[in-house]
């Protein structure tokens, strides 16, 4: 952990908090001298008790990494630590896995140009294969979030080198999900080579890593990647087609450790003259299988074709609100979307 860190000029305002899990709290919001930035806060002293020692642990990975990386754009910057918490700057951008940069070479091409800057400063990021961490900012450029399991090297020795092909190998994989054309012969080739830790940890370390921290701590730090669409939801689907009243549905996944970490969030639009929590109420009851949360509305975000806009509702499924207004990309959506957000049945975070 650096020696010296920074300091708050002045106190942080709370606006939204965006998650809450065992290892805390992460919120968005500003300071008091500068209403206009936006700032988000880690408060490690909201973490359960018996992992709070753990919790400022991965904060410390965290603050370390980001020191390192003070001069490197397109991470997020450490604006202060204190006591509860540590401060970083915001980065305007929507995940890569709502954003979904189909046939985008631009993208890859700058998310390599950015993860090598971070290894240049020595750093590993570690968690390159959610895709959650990930960003594509409104200008079309690769951002990095979350440096929890970053790790920073004094000297570029043998673990480093692992870890940075590491990094490297789970960037090819989400190049591999939506560029999949313009994967090299060369990157062809190192998807297909997992390296011998990586191999070990996939038959030893993580078998117990899921049952720590779904099992017992009844935790996901997963955004959703197990495709129960094509199993319940499809039924869940058919059943809100033929529902009374109902005008348009989507589903979409979200962090959910009673069912393997993945669950269904349905948004519901309901006629105007239908009672949503009549609607909620009836569909809670009748439907077999059912989704794991219902929001009942009379209006979804669309687009100009009149589509439902998944995009948007997927960030309010998963609680990144804070994404909403870079998404959106008109006033009507953003209004309806933040309409639905601001009573959003996940409760994992809550709008303050």
């Amino acid at each position: 952990m650096p020696k010296s860190l920074p300091t708050l000029p002045s106190p942080f305002v709370v606006e939204t908090v965006l998650k809450r899990d065992i290892f805390g709290e992460i919120a968005i919001g500003h300071l008091e001298s500068d209403t206009a930035t936006k700032v988000i806060r880690r408060r490690v002293a909201a973490s359960a008790r018996p992992v709070r020692r753990f919790a400022w642990h991965l904060a410390n990975r965290e603050i370390t990494a980001l020191s390192a990386l003070k001069d490197v754009a397109g991470v997020p910057q450490l604006l202060g630590v204190d006591k509860e918490a540590l401060y970083r700057g915001y980065i305007e951008g929507a995940p890569l896995h709502v954003a979904k940069p189909k046939g985008n070479l631009a993208y890859f091409q700058d998310a390599k140009r950015l993860m090598r800057e971070i290894h240049r400063a020595g750093v590993a990021h570690n968690d390159l294969a959610k895709p959650q961490n990930w960003l594509i900012t409104p200008d079309g450029r690769a951002a990095l979030i979350d440096l929890q399991l970053a790790v920073r090297f004094r000297r570029r020795g043998p673990l480093f080198r692992l870890l940075a092909r590491e990094d490297l190998r789970h960037l090819l994989k989400q190049k591999k999900s939506f560029c999949k054309q313009y994967l090299t012969p060369s990157e062809k080739r190192m998807l297909a080579q997992k390296s011998l830790p990586a191999r070990v940890w996939l038959k030893t370390g993580k078998p117990v890593y899921n049952l720590v921290t779904r099992g017992i701590f009844n935790w996901s730090d997963g955004e959703g990647t197990k495709d129960r669409l094509d199993t319940d939801g499809k039924t869940i689907a058919a059943r809100l087609g033929k529902e009374p009243g109902v005008t348009g549905h989507v589903l979409s996944l979200f962090p959910y450790p009673k069912k393997n970490g993945v669950g269904i969030y349905a948004f519901v639009e309901v006629a105007p003259d239908a009672t949503p929590s009549e609607v909620e109420r009836r569909i809670a009851e009748t439907l077999r299988p059912r989704p794991d949360v219902i929001q009942a509305v009379h209006a979804l975000p669309r687009d100009a074709a009149g589509q439902p806009r998944e995009d948007l509702l997927r960030l309010i499924a998963i609680n990144q609100v804070d994404r909403l207004a870079s998404v959106a990309g008109d006033e009507a959506s953003l209004a309806a979307a933040m309409a639905i957000a601001d009573d959003r049945r996940n409760f994992t975070d809550r709008r303050l």
